[in-house]
């Protein structure tokens, strides 16, 4: 399936179903109608075990997934991702909601759905100021080490549901700790089923992959709960679940003070763009159509827009739940419209079904979920490949574990910053040597066998210049001018230098007003065109050759080497 285009003009681009519904063919209905029911299938399941990890009633995860896919269907540009709860979001409001609500089970909804809302309106400051472009700080590093952070907390929160014991903690080291004080305590039936339930959902993973086994095993469990009275044997369960559609209310935003709700709000937002574009980019890649990436602001307000009105808490779109709805065959958002229609009839008819289910096989269902996203492979690749990298990990790993997940993907997101800026501050600068035979030049201490420049010293940055690396610049080149006493040349080639901002100018200024007090000549080649303008209103023509700065290095410097020969020949004297 191919699609030329996700985006339009207007209001085509802002509405995407007018664009989608044009192309619809009725043989991609059947396709959407059977992507919708399997993935209503599977949402069934980890609904109900997201909302127990996010401490809220287990209908209202069905509730996200209802209200989210309907929403995102209507302003979202992606084809085939999936709205609902997140693992990492659920956790998040765990640990932030509970303090702010006490132990008053009613605000703590209320609460988790205000934050819905209250992300649904930073998404539309976020499409309206065109801030896509700050979700692109945060590196891949740090994803890595966050999800991995996120992972090991939800599993060890996850624990004690699995064991039957009562569990606790405010961190992760405060969990297990706790943990470990209760293993005498470990409900051995509760265990065997929680084991079972999570061997049963490896198993399906990985010979009936995109198949409803999750809610398989949750109808096997809850057949054998009831049969065998497990219920009456000491074995938690969900208990019973309201039935019907949740009452639309609008949340009241007085209850928490703004700087109470910002953090969790953007916390949320960051998470949930982040993970959403990055699964949606991934299918439509697969799928030859382009994703508006600004639109995604909208699909995913959209979304929580609904989720706040109806009960909910904060959703987003999630790589797994998408993946079952691609691999089932989806084609438009009308599967996620099939989807919601699927859960409410379940909230209407089914829900009494689910009075037995065992809690520990919700705990496994989120185990399985989660275990993938502690990435082993790829920090040990960090590790071999890229120190710095995994030093960013690593900080987004131990913030998580220590602080939580939203003041952990906070501090993830300010450590990418101080490292694209120590990345800037701290650039390459490849001292050049010319290859043999050759016109062309590249770093001597990167290759070998270039020739050396005698008497010259050729540099190249390779970064832009900018206020926050020109220091070091300019003392990485003096520092190699005093090795080398005889130097009567320095070249700047700035051919690698896409951006240059007044500091870098002004080093350059220094730098030429240095060499001159050593009586060294100065050059600048390969300047761009924006460089060019720069350096033209900073002065530099005044100081340096105008006519050389777009010329290359090897020109400038033959041009300097053929004067040389030429002086040499006129100093000899003449042959009898």
């Amino acid at each position: 399936m191919k699609f030329r285009s996700a985006q339009g003009t207007g209001w085509i681009r802002i509405f995407p179903p007018s664009k989608w519904l044009a192309e619809y063919r009725p043989a991609w209905l059947r396709h959407d109608a059977i992507a919708g029911v399997t993935l209503a299938a599977y949402a069934i399941p980890v609904s109900l075990a997201y909302a127990g990890l996010a401490g809220l009633p287990p209908q209202v995860g069905i509730y996200g997934y209802m209200l989210g896919g309907l929403g995102y269907a209507l302003f979202g540009s992606s084809r085939q991702l999936s709205i609902g709860p997140t693992s990492a979001i659920s956790l998040m409001i765990a640990g932030t909601v509970g303090s702010l609500a006490g132990a008053d089970a009613a605000r703590y909804a209320q609460i988790a759905s205000l934050a819905a809302c209250a992300v649904a309106l930073l998404c539309a400051i976020s499409w309206l100021f065109r801030l896509s472009i700050l979700v692109r700080l945060v590196s891949d590093s740090i994803l890595v080490g966050f999800k991995a952070g996120a992972g090991l907390t939800i599993i060890i929160s996850q624990l004690p549901s699995l064991f039957g014991v009562a569990g606790g903690g405010h961190n992760f080291f405060d969990r297990v700790i706790r943990l470990a004080g209760q293993l005498a305590d470990i409900n051995p039936l509760v265990l065997a089923i929680g084991v079972v339930a999570i061997l049963l959902l490896l198993l399906g993973e990985r010979f009936l992959p995109g198949r409803p086994v999750g809610l398989t095993v949750v109808a096997v469990s809850i057949l054998m709960a009831t049969l065998l009275g497990l219920p009456a044997l000491g074995v938690p369960v969900t208990g019973i679940i309201p039935e019907g559609l949740p009452a639309f209310e609008v949340p009241r935003f007085g209850m928490l003070e703004f700087e109470e709700l910002f953090p969790i709000a953007a916390g949320c937002l960051l998470l949930a763009y982040i993970e959403g574009v990055s699964a949606a980019r991934s299918f439509a890649a697969k799928h030859g159509y382009s994703l508006d990436v600004r639109q995604e602001f909208l699909g995913l307000g959209a979304a929580n827009l609904a989720v706040a009105f109806g009960h909910g808490y904060p959703v987003a779109g999630g790589l797994s739940q998408s993946a079952v709805n691609d691999t089932a065959g989806a084609r438009t958002p009308l599967a996620l419209v099939v989807c919601s229609f699927a859960l409410a009839l379940c909230l209407l008819f089914f829900t009494g079904l689910l009075t037995n289910l065992p809690k520990a096989v919700l705990a496994g269902i989120v185990f399985v979920a989660v275990y993938k996203l502690v990435d082993i492979r790829a920090l040990l690749r960090m590790w071999r490949v890229s120190r710095i990298d995994f030093y960013a990990a690593a900080i987004a790993l131990v913030s998580v574990l220590l602080l939580g997940i939203l003041q952990g993907v906070l501090l993830a997101a300010l450590a990418s910053i101080f490292l694209l800026l120590g990345r800037a501050s701290n650039p390459n600068i490849a001292f050049l040597g010319r290859l043999p035979g050759t016109g062309r030049y590249s770093d001597s201490a990167r290759h070998e066998g270039v020739e050396p420049l005698v008497g010259v010293i050729a540099f190249r940055p390779e970064a832009s210049l900018l206020y926050i690396n020109a220091e070091t610049i300019l003392e990485t080149v003096l520092k190699a001018l005093r090795k080398s006493p005889d130097v009567r040349l320095v070249a700047c080639d700035l051919s690698a230098s896409p951006y240059i901002d007044l500091a870098g100018a002004r080093m350059l200024h220094d730098l030429h007003d240095e060499l001159a007090s050593h009586l060294v000549a100065f050059c600048i080649v390969g300047a761009h065109a924006q460089l060019r303008d720069l350096l033209q209103a900073e002065g530099l023509a005044e100081k340096t050759d105008s006519s050389e700065w777009l010329r290359t290095l090897d020109s400038v410097l033959g041009d300097g080497e053929a004067e040389e020969r030429s002086d040499l020949h006129e100093d000899q004297p003449p042959r009898l």
